[in-house]
């Protein structure tokens, strides 16, 4: 029997040198005659422990790492395809703890199945979401996905249902859904890694999307930076449309449905649902003013569906599983999982998908380990280069929308960038105000000249020049910022910026001051 060995593809393995990994594993192969093939899977989310190599035994899979291209020998010579011991063995990858911890629902494939391989997909529970939703009306998979709680994952956290039941309620021939996966946070590679160790479960929560609302057409707007994402995603949906997944006929059914990938081209605000259509539509992405909603007038003045990655990947397991079933996990308004990703000066960096509960200490002390340094946590940034930065008195706050937004901060897409007591919050507030300035379209005043006045203000408090006053005209320009901007890139940069000058005031004092404090 041919023995599978895995190899991630995943981009955060590459970047620890899988492909050498996988080219001498080829080569020990063929020089030692065995009976064995490479399987190029998604990776599991420990990257502390990437390139991780799985071999298929008798008892289950065995996994060691992290494993380098000189290793590669001595792992065969050690018994490699049989699970042989090794001081790379890790045994059993579900039972290492940060595995054996999570809750993986949308995530329960990533890192097991071939990405690319559909009957691999299948033979893993893929499908039957989508076979249960035709079996269902349009407005049936949409009470489904409502009674699910379901909501946003890209950041804004807006009920998935009523987004859904909108475009269904719309009466026009031609309906979109727009799958945003402009993954722009620092902090965040949940869309990548599900993208590239899943990519089925996304077209699968596409077309049922379709067939929910009355759309034939897809989208999925990727960011540039993640050409292998582009290689895998394509090289799925050509599978996909061989089998009948995509199609005149979807399974068989009076459904259709068809979707494509479209490239951006490196713009933060395109993450923003307006500029993000404006840009899929050949135009320069600037945020469109609200009314219209895109879900009455979207992509070509269509209603259109524009849901992040990780949302259109949770709906198979919804209508796999049925509504009530994600429903049960969570807390609050907060239902179903979410994926976290714990990065930054942290020792165990990787994606834990949890119900949403958890507590932010427990995140970064429990699972993640402490900081890499070995030096005391100081802080956190919570919601990407827009999201609040936490101090340690504030690390009891339960992991849910409502529970952030109460102590001013907010979840976005669940990126986690850990840092530890060496961190200047004054340099950070100032990076918060000059990534805005870089990043804004220049639509509105608010955002386009309050954040280059913050990055003026912010120099001048650093300098120690009336001190004061710069803290008083920062806070004004804030205030402007996030009550007067058009959209979220202006209306959240106050977040880490305010956070930082509450939470840790000591590092907005002039030099001298905040030494004799010290």
């Amino acid at each position: 029997m041919t023995i599978n060995i895995y190899i991630p593809r995943d981009a955060g393995a590459l970047a620890l040198g899988a492909e050498k990994v996988a080219a001498a594993a080829r080569e020990e192969i063929e020089k030692r005659g065995l009976d064995a093939k490479i399987v190029r899977n998604g990776s599991r989310g420990m990257f502390w422990l990437e390139p991780m190599v799985e071999v298929q035994t008798a008892e289950g899979r065995v996994a060691y790492g992290p494993v380098k291209p000189g290793d590669v020998a001595g792992l065969f010579d050690a018994g490699l395809i049989e699970g042989g011991a090794h001081d790379l063995a890790l045994g059993r990858p579900e039972k290492i703890p940060f595995l054996a911890k999570q809750t993986r629902l949308t995530f329960a494939r990533c890192g097991i199945i071939d990405p690319v391989s559909l009957e691999d997909y299948e033979a893993h529970g893929g499908l039957r979401g989508l076979r249960n939703a035709l079996e269902k009306t349009p407005l049936g998979i949409v009470e489904e996905v409502t009674e699910s709680g379901l909501r946003g994952r890209g950041g804004a956290g807006f009920p998935t249902g009523i987004k859904w039941k909108t475009v269904h309620d719309t009466d026009d021939p031609q309906k979109y859904i727009v799958c945003n996966a402009d993954e722009g946070d620092s902090g965040t590679f949940s869309d990548r890694m599900i993208m590239e160790g899943d990519p089925f479960v996304l077209i699968e929560g596409m077309v049922i999307a379709g067939i929910a609302t009355g759309a034939t057409r897809g989208y999925v707007y990727l960011r540039s930076e993640y050409p292998n994402v582009h290689r895998i995603l394509n090289e799925a949906i050509d599978a996909a449309r061989a089998a009948g997944m995509l199609g005149k006929s979807v399974l068989g059914s009076e459904y259709a449905f068809d979707m494509e990938v479209r490239v951006g081209a490196g713009a933060y605000v395109c993450g923003e649902e307006t500029a993000l259509l404006d840009s899929l539509e050949g135009k320069r992405g600037q945020v469109r003013a609200k009314p219209p909603l895109p879900a009455h007038e979207g992509l070509f003045g269509k209603p259109t569906v524009i849901n992040n990655v990780i949302s259109l990947a949770s709906v198979p397991i919804i209508l796999d599983k049925g509504g009530a079933y994600y429903r049960d996990f969570g807390m609050g308004r907060s239902r179903g999982t979410i994926p976290i990703q714990i990065t930054g000066n942290v020792k165990h960096g990787g994606l834990f998908e949890a119900a949403f509960g958890m507590t932010l200490g427990e995140l970064v002390d429990d699972i993640g380990g402490g900081t890499a340094t070995g030096r005391p946590v100081r802080a956190v940034q919570v919601g990407g280069p827009l999201g609040a930065y936490w101090p340690r008195d504030l690390f009891d706050t339960p992991f849910d929308y409502e529970a952030f937004a109460a102590k001013d901060g907010l979840i976005g897409h669940a990126g986690i960038v850990v840092f530890d007591d060496t961190v200047d919050l004054l340099k950070q507030a100032r990076f918060a105000m000059e990534f805005c300035a870089v990043e804004s379209c220049g639509k509105c005043t608010p955002c386009r000249i309050g954040s280059t006045r913050g990055v003026e203000v912010l120099d001048r408090l650093k300098q120690g020049i009336a001190p004061e006053e710069q803290i008083e005209t920062v806070t004004d320009l804030c205030n402007t910022m996030k009550f007067g901007s058009l959209c979220a890139l202006g209306g959240f940069t106050p977040y880490p910026v305010m956070s930082a000058l509450t939470h840790f005031p000591e590092d907005f004092r002039p030099a001298p001051v905040r030494e004799a404090a010290e």
